[in-house]
């Protein structure tokens, strides 16, 4: 019995090294090499190499310029937009720009209001005329502000009229262009100096040509004319009642752009913006410079060239509220608005650089 208990045992262990030896000596069939890739006796086992695929280098498209249109008429205000395009401003900011040259205010607007132009530089009161019903404008930034010894617009008296003070006009007839910021500026000024609004004669005479020649000539015994041309006539004898200098929140332009424009394309506006400020402090360093440009743009009359004096530009910023609510409050006044134009909705300066 002892004898049979042992060869049982041996016969066990038999077995379980065997079932050891086929579990270690048997992989899985995919692991188990063809006859092809199998070493040859004698043969050192191949080095496996990973074939790198080489990915060509890809440079990422160059984005296309915005192309911007805006309208200029042929005032000292446009004086920036032709230096930023001259220097490459513009380029450098990704926009390109168009100037589209206007003769006149209603010139500018229908080009504005029919889409084929995206910007332009006009006043708050064009601005509140575009959103009286929808915002349709906004105001970005200031274009041109009066500044000690840098009038914007000026109020003038024939030679012939022996008029020198503000006081003098009370009842006199000033001739400006009805409805526009000329009209505005010209009755807050003499309200400033202390006449009524029953003092103040207004006579629509809308071109400037004529006001010049009416002034010249004495048919005409005051009338308000922007810079330049207010010193041209000062050339031809006009006499400076007063200018715009001392009340700077009343006489400024702005940079506006259609609001379908802006939604469409804020990084354009605000590359637009930072060329014009790059601009600006070109100017303001040395204003002499570009005589060029104002006599090939047409800003200058030639007789004024030599001795006019540019304006210093206004650093980035947009019209107050206060500003916004003055001028509204005198278009409603005169009739042109019946509605409350919202300045949270028309001025913005979120793309100011």
């Amino acid at each position: 019995m002892k004898q049979l208990h042992i060869l049982v045992v041996i016969m066990m262990v038999a077995l379980t090294v065997a079932a050891c030896g086929q579990m270690v000596s048997d992989p899985p069939e995919e692991y188990v090499p063809s006859t092809a890739e199998a070493p040859q006796s004698g043969e050192a086992a191949p080095q496996v190499q990973e074939e790198a695929t080489e990915i060509p280098a890809t440079e990422a498209p160059a984005m296309e310029p915005v192309a911007i249109k805006v309208a200029v008429l042929p005032i000292i205000d446009t004086l920036p937009l032709y230096v930023a395009q001259q220097q490459g401003f513009f380029a450098n900011h990704g926009v390109e720009v168009e100037l589209v040259p206007v003769a006149s205010a209603p010139d500018r607007v229908q080009l504005v209001a029919s889409g084929q132009v995206d910007g332009t530089i006009n006043e708050t009161l064009a601005v509140m005329q575009f959103n009286k019903e929808t915002v349709t404008m906004q105001a970005v930034r200031y274009a041109l502000r009066p500044a000690e010894g840098y009038g914007h617009f000026f109020i003038l008296a024939s030679a012939k009229s022996g008029i020198t003070t503000p006081d003098e006009l009370k009842g006199v007839e000033i001739g400006v262009s009805q409805g526009t910021i000329i009209e505005y500026v010209t009755e807050r000024l003499l309200q400033a100096e202390g006449l009524s609004s029953d003092e103040i004669k207004i006579i629509p005479v809308p071109k400037i040509p004529d006001r010049m020649a009416l002034l010249a000539s004495g048919e005409l015994s005051a009338g308000t004319l922007p810079d330049p041309l207010g010193a041209l006539a000062v050339q031809s004898g006009a006499v400076i009642v007063m200018d715009d200098s001392a009340h700077p929140e009343y006489g400024f332009s702005v940079y506006s752009f259609r609001k379908e424009f802006i939604d469409v394309h804020p990084e354009a506006v605000k590359g637009f913006l930072a060329a014009v400020d790059e601009a600006v402090a070109l100017i303001n360093a040395d204003p002499t410079q570009y005589t060029t440009i104002l006599s090939e743009a047409n800003i200058v009359p030639p007789p004024l060239l030599e001795a006019y004096k540019v304006p210093p530009f206004p650093a980035a910023g947009v019209p107050t509220e206060a500003e916004w609510v003055d001028a509204l409050d005198w278009a409603k006044g005169k009739g042109m608005l019946d509605v409350d134009v919202s300045y949270a909705d028309s001025v913005t300066d979120t793309y100011l650089p």
